[in-house]
């Protein structure tokens, strides 16, 4: 089982924070997904997500985060199950405020267009629910 995590950022619009990867990584080339990669032997989800963002993004948070949804599915590019934990929180920074260490770009992008871009596997099953739930109505709502 490879397990992942990571993380959606909602701005003040109630953007979401997502990144367009390259053609070098063997999951989800060309994709939008997540900031959010592999979680380390002895890590937790949650460490792992802390981490990943502070590498992907330059964002260094020490709380905050909330589980969302946790997905398992069965991955070609693996050949195996993926164990998946979406993270999130709500932020006031601003795509300059974003590093992109990896990938094309790290940029907020607007819920309506992120569901018609080409996402990974694991942004494709969870998003759609994330922006329908409970927990992304509470984030923007607080905004509003």
């Amino acid at each position: 089982m490879h397990r992942f995590s990571s993380i959606a950022l909602v701005d003040q619009r109630g953007w979401i924070l997502l990144q367009e990867r390259d053609e070098h990584p063997l999951i989800d080339p060309e994709k939008w997904g997540f900031p959010g990669g592999g979680v380390e032997e002895g890590e937790s989800y949650e460490e792992a997500a802390y981490r990943e963002l502070a590498e992907e993004t330059g964002v260094k948070l020490t709380d905050g985060l909330e589980l969302f949804d946790r997905v398992t599915f069965y991955s070609e590019s693996c050949g195996g199950f993926d164990e998946f934990e979406l993270w999130t929180a709500p932020t006031t920074l601003t795509d300059a405020e974003i590093e992109c260490n990896e990938g094309r770009q790290i940029v907020f992008v607007d819920p309506h267009e992120a569901v018609n871009l080409p996402l990974t596997t694991a942004a494709g099953m969870v998003l759609p629910h994330f922006l329908t739930s409970s927990r992304y109505a509470a984030i923007t709502r607080k905004r509003a």
